[in-house]
């Protein structure tokens, strides 16, 4: 964003998908519907409602990209939002460093200005004092004076050291220990860092060890493992046996001597004059960014460039859709903050802000959710036409206020939406059987195929059909490549979005045989992602299945996460860990995430016939698996599906119990989803009458930083949309003319990997059209 205060959006005026008189229509639940987008549904298996009533609800999506609004839910519950895009200062001159968990970093946005100083400045302090006494301690003896050594060392010394051990655990932390922990628990804790600080050339076996009772709940327990390396200063590691117990014991010495044969507890980034890393807070800097109508990896990649690192530098919690405005928490590994603010000035329709070094990076599904802001223009309640223009936007509130209640009452089905599996010519879920199938060659084609479209010049496209601009200079590039060999060309043609792309043909260009080669060398996150679509399709239509073989009833056999219903078990009843064939049911990675290393494996039991008629179960408690090499199936006829589909052609004659692989990341330990989802408990629908199609009617985080309005602060102070056109003017959104059209605005929350758009077709039934920035033939 080089101006952000000039900066205008875009202007686009993309249409509707059955606007196209190239694209019949099907009607649908009395709506119509492009049969492009029905068949592309049916595709990928999203094909039933819970509710199979007909819509009666019509509306517009999408129609600009500031109409869908996507804020990241931190594991702390706190919705994340840009605060800001500068970089604190302590009082040093380096960027200030706090001891708090990046989920508590955007919490109580209105007293940062009060206490974010103050808790800074106090966390710095604390960080500060030990290095300090270890200074004193490896300062170069007095001329003439034996040094003191090491392990002959007083008692009073020693005694010193324990003291300044638990001046170092604050009484808030001890109070959040306590918490986590019995007292008992705490003691021992409190020991085995005192025997750490006394001994530390101990090796780690000959430190006590602590064992205590552990939450099964995942974001508790990441939250737990995080508190623990902070308020221990990372001597002390946790992790989880197989029973569910959290079992502490002494890190691995990670200290260096210098030459001159002094201890330093942290790297050198190679800078003199500045901070260390674990001065700071920690090897990664943690950062909000901000994008509009941008793929995350599109803006990653970037930044990349201009900081001339990798990508392997920057982690994320998830992806976040392209056409829409979206905040989400990602991390650096070893990047100044300052170096990532200076990006601002370059960054076009995103920012980054909000930096803060921690001492672990972010891995996918650190978060607990999104919370949506959607607005949804050209509504109407069918059969409602009549009437004055206030009756038809009560008609319309009423019936999304209902919708939006039966969302979360009655829930809908999870399915995994379009966006899963890609926009080009050969979904995500294609390349990914291919490279189960060992198809390594083919998968790469997969990846680079275009469809013949893109290559005509606009004279020569069908009529209705255009093709974007970077759409055709992927497909002009990837040609270029196949024909002449001549890499660099390809590479500059080829926009800096399509990684992908581009690291296969960087890849191959040196090696032409190496098809695995040219797979790894994707940044990890977007290599996974294709695996990760195929076990996404046959989830897909797993659902449909087991909806159309026994609709919302539990029955026997149905899959349940054990640790959810531990206290609707028979207590005489043994806990089992494998089911009547041995197979060993866990989950290690829930949700389709990479979840963090020291967290218990979950794992899923099938119901008896009398647990699922016993009512204690209901259908918001099924799951069903993804396949992989660690789950168990269902004992029933849905069970047997996943066999005969996976072994079939369609679905890449392969073996659900045999989803190992020789390469890591294609070698799929499987996960598992529940069926149903619902929306958070809050939600809410505005309606508002207009005539200008360019009004807005939320304000973006980006909106409220460029904000210095006395009304603006009001409207946002109440919670009030403002309504806006393209050049940012505040108005009514009707302009000289009356307002004749509706739109609505919905809020609601999701929990991670589930999908907005999945939620819209259950409220709409098909009523919600899509629009289309540009029908992208090369696509």
């Amino acid at each position: 964003m080089s101006d952000l205060n000039s900066d205008e959006r875009p202007q686009k005026r993309p249409r509707l998908e059955n606007d196209q008189d190239s694209v019949p229509a099907t009607k649908l639940a009395d709506t119509f519907v492009t049969d492009d987008e029905i068949a592309k549904e049916l595709q990928v298996g999203i094909t039933t409602y819970v509710d199979p009533s007909k819509s009666v609800f019509r509306g517009v999506l999408k129609k600009r990209y500031t109409d869908f609004l996507v804020n990241e839910i931190l594991p702390d519950g706190t919705v994340l939002h840009l605060r800001n895009t500068t970089v604190a200062r302590s009082g040093g001159g380096a960027p200030s460093s706090t001891t708090e968990s990046s989920s508590t970093v955007q919490a109580n946005s209105h007293d940062e200005s009060s206490q974010g100083p103050a808790k800074s400045d106090a966390a710095s302090a604390q960080n500060e004092k030990p290095i300090e006494q270890e200074s004193r301690t490896d300062e170069a003896p007095v001329q003439g004076e034996k040094p003191i050594e090491r392990d002959s060392q007083s008692n009073e010394v020693v005694k010193n050291a324990v003291q300044e051990t638990k001046q170092e655990v604050t009484e808030d932390d001890r109070a959040k220990l306590v918490n986590y922990f019995n007292d008992e628990a705490v003691v021992e804790l409190m020991s085995l860092y005192e025997s750490i600080v006394q001994s530390p050339d101990k090796k780690p076996k000959d430190h006590p060890t602590v064992r205590t009772e552990f939450t099964s709940d995942r974001s508790v327990r990441s939250q737990i493992h995080q508190d623990i390396r902070r308020i221990f200063n990372r001597k002390i590691d946790s992790s989880t046996d197989k029973d569910g117990i959290l079992v502490l014991t002494a890190a691995a010495a990670t200290t260096n001597r210098g030459r001159d044969g002094r201890q330093s507890n942290q790297k050198k980034d190679g800078r003199p004059g500045k901070l260390g890393w674990l001065d700071r807070g920690g090897e990664y800097v943690h950062f909000t960014l901000y994008k509009e109508n941008k793929d995350t990896l599109e803006v990653i990649s970037f930044m990349t460039k201009q900081l001339r690192t990798t990508n392997k530098t920057f982690q994320f919690a998830g992806t976040k859709d392209r056409r829409a405005v979206t905040v989400q928490r990602v991390s650096a590994y070893r990047v100044d903050a300052d170096r990532l603010a200076s990006l601002n000035r370059s960054l076009r329709y995103s920012a980054v802000g909000d930096f803060q070094y921690q001492k672990e990076g972010l891995e996918l599904g650190d978060l607990s959710g999104n919370e949506f802001v959607i607005t949804l223009r050209d509504c109407s309640v069918i059969g409602s036409d009549a009437g004055s223009a206030d009756e038809k936007a009560s008609a319309v509130q009423v019936q999304l206020s209902h919708a939006l209640r039966q969302l979360r009452e009655k829930g809908f089905l999870n399915y995994y939406g379009l966006q899963r599996f890609g926009t080009f010519a050969q979904r995500t879920d294609v390349v990914g059987v291919k490279i189960l199938q060992g198809d390594f060659k083919g998968a790469c084609e997969a990846i680079l195929d275009f469809s013949p479209t893109a290559l005509q010049g606009p004279e020569s496209l069908p009529a209705g059909v255009l093709v974007g601009q970077d759409d055709r200079a992927r497909a002009l590039g990837i040609d270029s490549w196949q024909r002449t060999g001549k890499v660099g060309a390809a590479l500059d043609s080829i926009p800096r979005k399509f990684s992908a792309e581009t690291a296969l043909i960087r890849h191959l260009g040196r090696n032409s045989k190496d098809y695995m080669g040219a797979l790894l060398s994707i940044q990890r996150n977007l290599r996974l992602m294709y695996v990760h679509a195929y076990q996404s399709l046959i989830w897909n239509l797993a659902v449909g299945e087991r909806w159309k073989l026994f609709g919302g009833n539990v029955v026997g056999g149905d899959l349940v996460l054990v640790h959810e219903h531990k206290d609707k078990q028979a207590p005489t009843e043994p806990e089992q860990s494998v089911d009547a064939d041995g197979e060993v049911i866990i989950q290690p990675s829930g949700e389709d995430r990479a979840s963090d290393p020291n967290d218990v494996f979950e794992r899923a039991k099938p119901l008896t016939a009398e647990e699922a008629a016993s009512g204690k179960y209901t259908i918001f408690d099924v799951v069903l698996p993804l396949p992989g090499f660690d789950v168990v199936y269902p004992a029933n006829a849905s069970g047997e599906w996943y066999k005969t589909f996976m072994a079939s052609e369609a679905g890449g004659a392969l073996d659900p119990h045999n989803m190992r692989r020789k390469q890591r990341d294609f070698s799929l330990s499987g996960s598992y989803r529940k069926i149903m989802a619902r929306i958070g408990e809050e939600f809410d629908v505005k309606v508002h009458q207009y005539a200008d199609d360019d009004a807005q009617f939320v304000e973006t985080d980006m909106d409220r930083l460029k904000s210095n309005n006395a009304a603006n602060g009001e409207n946002r102070a109440t919670g009030e949309a403002v309504v806006k056109n393209d050049k940012g003017e505040v108005g009514n959104g009707d302009g000289d003319s009356r307002p004749t059209k509706l739109a609505s605005v919905l809020k609601f929350q999701l929990g991670s990997s589930q999908y907005a758009t999945i939620a819209l077709r259950e409220l709409s039934k098909g009523g919600v059209q899509a629009y289309k920035a540009e029908f992208t033939g090369g696509r």
